[in-house]
């Protein structure tokens, strides 16, 4: 045999060699691995313990934003996992003036607890709304406003805050002061008109400035003719004149009046003026109407002589 060969059988025994011992290893090691795991885990007889329950109250977006008025509306999970079902109360706290409700289900309906589970191997997930706003009539100061939502089962609990971001509200009404959309004018002089600028929203408006459309030749004046702040909740009165020319025909006419200001859209009032004829002319008119019965019974008298 040659000293190759000799090489070459040396080899594959000593990699055959190898390969025996590593599976006696490996199986020695699961043995040893088996043995502890079982005598460290669980003592003979005993079964294994329950996981231990877990719950979490999540929101994907616990702050949100909106005008003073406006309903908040947030989206709340819910998630347990238990070796049993259990029986989540849930408890809703709010600011003063304010209230909150949760709901669930389609349609949906206000809901005071919630069941969930058994989920011993895995979170199982309930989703909820709750519903955050104000007292109607009430309109919040700008600011920050927390609702807390509290879920609890006997010893079990979580709680969450959700965040309602209040903004400013601006809201500017214009009305007459009797509330009717019509009124009447003599032309050729200064008639007046009382009308009501109205706060309705939660913060003061500012620099309110008043314009008109109206017939061509005719006069619309305001008094006062600017304001310059009006607080929330609070009203100004308008002296508003109006003067058509006086050789105006009788009748009905349309004219608008406006209020804006940088912070609210612009608000306008439309107003159907009667033009009356001034009384000196209906006066003269009568006296024409007598001259003319009176010189056609003169007529009738003068003809009734001959």
């Amino acid at each position: 045999m040659s000293k190759t060969k000799a090489v070459h059988y040396l080899f594959c025994f000593a990699l055959l060699f190898v390969m025996l011992g590593g599976l006696a290893v490996n199986q020695v090691a699961l043995a040893s691995q088996e043995g502890s795991r079982d005598s460290f885990l669980l003592p003979p007889g005993q079964e294994e313990p329950p996981a231990e329950e877990k719950l979490e109250l999540e929101s994907k977006y616990p702050v949100l934003s909106a005008e003073s008025g406006e309903i908040f509306e947030f989206s709340v999970e819910l998630k347990y996992q238990g070796s049993d079902r259990r029986r989540f109360d849930l408890t809703l706290m709010t600011p003063p003036d304010w209230r909150a409700i949760a709901t669930a289900g389609y349609p949906e309906k206000q809901i005071p607890a919630i069941e969930m589970g058994p989920a011993e191997n895995f979170p199982v997930t309930e989703t909820i709304k709750v519903q955050f706003g104000s007292i109607a009539g009430k309109f919040p100061e700008p600011g920050d406003y927390v609702a807390t939502l509290e879920a609890s089962s006997g010893n079990l609990r979580d709680v969450i805050e959700l965040k309602a971001v209040v903004t400013a509200r601006y809201k500017l009404a214009m009305l007459t002061a009797t509330g009717r959309l019509n009124t009447e004018a003599d032309a050729g002089e200064d008639n007046h008109l009382s009308i009501q600028l109205i706060n309705s929203g939660s913060a003061a408006i500012e620099n309110i400035t008043f314009s008109s459309s109206k017939p061509e030749g005719w006069s619309i004046t305001f008094t006062p003719d600017k304001v310059e702040s009006l607080d929330a909740g609070l009203t100004q009165e308008v002296d508003v004149v109006i003067n058509p020319p006086r050789k105006t025909i009788a009748g009905d006419y349309m004219i608008t009046l406006r209020a804006e200001s940088k912070e609210v859209s612009p608000d306008s009032l439309k107003l159907r003026v009667t033009v009356l004829t001034p009384t000196i002319w209906g006066w003269v008119g009568v006296l024409i109407v007598l001259a003319v019965i009176a010189g056609v019974g003169v007529i009738f008298w003068r003809l009734g002589r001959r």
